[in-house]
């Protein structure tokens, strides 16, 4: 009597977890674009480093150009960083780029993305749209006073000029200088600049002072 064949048993599929995969795909991504920039990466190595498919990659992001889009997105989507008044403010962007820059840390991620993947023409103009939406209109919605835009974009330049300039060119003054000190004008540099007002202000009360101590002087020397 024959044996009967047995059905084999199937094993239930572990569902995929699209989340997870699209988050490894954007995280790979990331780090491939802050290393060697827009140009210097391809697709199928972000997704090997993933442990997905090229074809999978595309699938969640459309393109390269689409993926790099995302991790910028991801990279200057907080703008916490600009809640509150201008002094709040400064002072947050002030011991933000301070710490970024003291001596045993490293460029962030923000500032070698821009430095490697600006070169290419599109990576430039999407780096260009994601920072004026996420930290330039932030920035200028704080403001008070003319010419708004160019403060904002001054701020943002500053910014990232001080960790280029330390971090990447290594200048010694910066290195050398006392981080709270350091700080601390950075601090005021940035509140004079997100309020004007301010800083009219300081120059009003300098002038008053100095009319009423000439106004002191020429009494003095009339008796």
């Amino acid at each position: 009597m024959a044996e009967k064949r047995r059905s084999p048993v199937h094993q239930p599929k572990r569902p995929r977890n699209a989340a997870a995969t699209r988050e490894a795909i954007l995280q790979s991504a990331l780090s491939a674009f802050v290393r060697q920039g827009y140009d210097g990466v391809g697709v199928r190595e972000i997704a090997q480093t993933a442990g997905v498919t090229a074809v999978l990659v595309n699938r969640y992001f459309g393109s390269k150009e689409g993926l790099f889009a995302a991790a910028v997105e991801a990279t200057f989507a907080d703008s916490s960083l600009f809640g509150g008044d201008a002094a709040t403010v400064a002072q947050r962007l002030a011991a933000l780029v301070v710490g970024k820059s003291a001596k045993d840390g490293h460029p962030n991620a923000p500032l070698l993305l821009l430095l490697r993947s600006a070169p290419n023409p599109r990576a430039a103009e999407i780096l260009r749209d994601h920072i004026a939406r996420h930290c330039e209109r932030p920035l200028k919605s704080l403001m008070r006073g003319p010419k708004r835009g160019e403060r904002a974009a001054i701020i943002l330049a500053l910014i990232v000029g001080l960790q280029f300039f330390h971090k990447v060119i290594g200048n010694k003054a910066l290195a050398d200088a006392n981080g709270s000190s350091l700080s601390g004008d950075l601090k005021v540099m940035l509140e004079r600049l997100i309020d004007i007002s301010a800083c009219s202000g300081v120059t009003a009360s300098r002038s008053s002072r100095s009319a009423i101590n000439g106004s002191v002087k020429r009494s003095t020397g009339s008796i």
